[in-house]
């Protein structure tokens, strides 16, 4: 294995006034890369903020400030496989299981001990952070005192049969804890071969995500990753007019067909291709106040130099039966800590597994405080609304004393 160098940290020019970027070495054999406000004084309780994917720990730069203005140590790291963070495996053939969600776990809280702190008094994740996320507050609720989960219901962990499933085991997607592989009774539906059959072809993204392809097709795309990360942000977010999310009625190919592109693909395009025929008007970029150019090309120059294969690793360990067997171990497990969910109103994430949403809130979570489904936001919530996610945040936080 040939590790990823970190470039060291980012140039402070990048950030807004009072986020310092930094390393923090041995982290679970990470040199990991983390933006930091509120560093002042020792005695700040931790706040974590965990990123997904194609983000980094500037996905989290507006929100920050106010956090720590509210009391805190706020410390977003570039996650493994991510950014300015080394010592990860970029090959596709290389050590996948360094990207399991309990080896994900494990950075995390070896961040905790890294920085000096014995607890975090919250993690908040976004995307593929929220499980990871949750999953920090399910294994150690000691260590991890409350949870934020944005953008991607937990729905609990698999069961113990998980070694038979066919849906991936973090929550990120199709959710675990229920689905079609949830032990006994007839053998599910093999869903993609479904998908396949549909006219045109389609496929599930995290499936494609799996992909030794998929990786070049996005990082040596032809419009360049800058515009590829334009129009996939842009098609993803409240900005595009067909993100109107509403309840699937079951976990089929009929039902998944549905989805915007983005998530169930037509098979015969990668998601560059996908994208593509979305990319907002010179026009359009112009106005997106909440990402302008500028901002958008920390991704494209970070997502430039390091590739996707990192993140990507982390759907290929979502969907593998191994690793679904591994999180087995925690099944009738519950996150017993305060929790809450935050998301964009035209957000297709909350809806994407039909049926997570409600069981995060009723079977996932025993002491969940609130849903707040964010208007003028999609997938981005955090970038999209800031302020009206940074004051949903400190309500959940100031409610923990």
């Amino acid at each position: 294995m040939t590790a990823v160098a970190s470039p060291g940290p980012l140039d402070a020019a990048l950030l807004p006034e009072g986020i310092r970027s930094r390393l923090v070495p041995g982290v679970n054999g990470l040199t990991m890369h983390v933006l930091e406000a509120g560093f002042g004084s020792p005695q700040r309780p931790l706040l974590l903020l965990l990123h997904g994917f194609p983000e980094l720990a500037y996905s989290w730069r507006k929100l920050m400030l106010p956090l720590a203005e509210a009391g805190y140590h706020v410390v977003a790291p570039d996650q493994r496989g991510y950014g300015r963070t080394g010592g990860w495996d970029p090959d596709y053939d290389g050590d996948l299981a360094s990207y399991s969600m309990p080896n994900l776990v494990r950075d995390v809280l070896s961040l905790v001990q890294a920085l000096g702190h014995r607890s975090a008094a919250a993690v908040v994740g976004h995307d593929f952070g929220s499980p990871v996320a949750a999953w920090c507050a399910l294994i150690r609720p000691d260590i991890f005192r409350a949870v934020a989960m944005m953008s991607a219901p937990f729905a609990g962990p698999p069961p113990l049969s998980a070694g038979q499933a066919s849906d991936d085991a973090t929550g990120i997607g199709s959710a675990a804890g229920g689905g079609p592989a949830s032990g006994g009774g007839p053998a599910p539906v093999d869903v993609h071969a479904e998908l396949a059959a549909l006219t045109p072809p389609r496929r599930h993204y995290q499936w494609y995500y799996a992909t030794r392809q998929a990786n070049e097709d996005m990082w040596r795309c032809p419009q360049g990753v800058h515009d590829f990360m334009r129009a996939y942000y842009h098609f993803k977010s409240a900005d595009w007019p067909g993100n109107r999310p509403f309840p699937l009625a079951a976990w089929s190919a009929d039902e998944l067909a549905k989805l915007p592109t983005y998530y169930v693909m037509d098979a015969r395009l990668g998601m560059a291709e996908t994208v593509a025929a979305e990319m907002p008007s010179a026009q359009q970029v112009a106005g997106c106040r909440w990402l302008p150019d500028d901002e958008l090309r920390v991704y494209g120059d970070e997502f430039s130099r390091t590739g996707f294969q990192g993140g990507l690793q982390w759907y290929r360990c979502g969907i593998s039966p191994r690793f679904a067997a591994e999180l087995g171990l925690f099944a009738g497990r519950t996150i017993d800590v305060p929790s809450c969910f935050i998301a964009g109103a035209s957000d297709w994430g909350i809806e994407q597994k039909p049926g997570a949403l409600a069981a995060m809130r009723d079977r996932a979570c025993t002491d969940f405080r609130g849903c707040w489904l964010v208007e003028g936001a999609g997938h981005w919530v955090q970038q999209e609304q800031a302020g009206e996610t940074t004051r949903r945040l400190l309500g959940f936080l100031g409610g923990l004393a």
